[in-house]
């Protein structure tokens, strides 16, 4: 089983989230500052991180960008503000995954589970063809993007969104489907992470919601990707 690094200031709620995991059978680090898990990132490099934002040394969003900067590690924040703006600071910041507390043991297994499975499972077949929708040419093995003759700097999660959609362009696809497939854990009706990820994705292909050119939101549906008619 993989080691898991927890990252967790109050004393009791770390063994209690250390003991969880080591019921599910992985192995389990825990600390509880920051320059402790910096440490141990390079150190030991576990398979994934579950971060704390309330560290007594560092603010959480910046451990979470330093870890960035040494390490691909996907990393699950456990936060107390579960609105918008908050979450995508997160995920701006270089977060996976996040999940609000107070939070049950089954639901934290969950996240853990579904994040695991999408580090290690890509979204993307790799058949060994390049994905060509319009300008936009994406290769799930090399996990290279282009849009004309300009690369997309994409995180994991945006090529593995984009790379779904392309393999599937033309077509609506369902939210329940995108949060099923792309990040690996079932449905509960929140479809506020694929917001977020789509909106990021709009901004690296030159568009907006209000003039979108490939990727198209059906409202109360789910999303379609497509070239823009001058390129078809």
């Amino acid at each position: 089983m993989p080691t898991l690094l927890v990252v967790e200031y109050e004393r009791v709620v770390r063994e209690a989230l250390a003991r969880a995991l080591t019921d599910l059978g992985h192995v389990v680090l825990a600390v509880g500052t920051a320059l402790e898990a910096l440490q141990e990132i390079t150190t030991a490099r576990p398979a994934l991180v579950i971060l704390d934002l309330g560290l007594p040394d560092l603010d959480g969003a910046t451990v979470l960008q330093m870890m960035r900067s040494v390490s691909n590690v996907p990393v699950i924040v456990a936060t107390a503000r579960g609105d918008e703006a908050s979450i995508v600071k997160l995920f701006d910041a270089g977060a996976d995954d996040y999940i609000v507390k107070p939070f049950s043991a089954e639901h934290f297994a969950a996240r853990v589970r579904a994040v695991l499975r999408r580090a290690g499972q890509p979204a993307a077949q790799d058949t060994g063809e390049v994905l060509v929708v319009g300008e936009l040419r994406l290769d799930p093995a090399q996990r290279t993007a282009m849009l004309g003759d300009q690369p997309l700097v994409l995180t994991r999660l945006e090529f593995d969104l984009l790379a779904y959609l392309a393999e599937r362009a033309g077509r609506v696809v369902p939210r329940p489907e995108l949060i099923e497939s792309v990040w690996k854990q079932p449905y509960l009706g929140d479809s506020q992470t694929i917001d977020v990820h789509v909106s990021w994705l709009r901004r690296k292909l030159g568009e907006t919601a209000a003039n979108p050119r490939y990727l198209h939101t059906v409202r109360g549906v789910g999303i379609r990707l497509e070239a823009p008619e001058c390129e078809r």
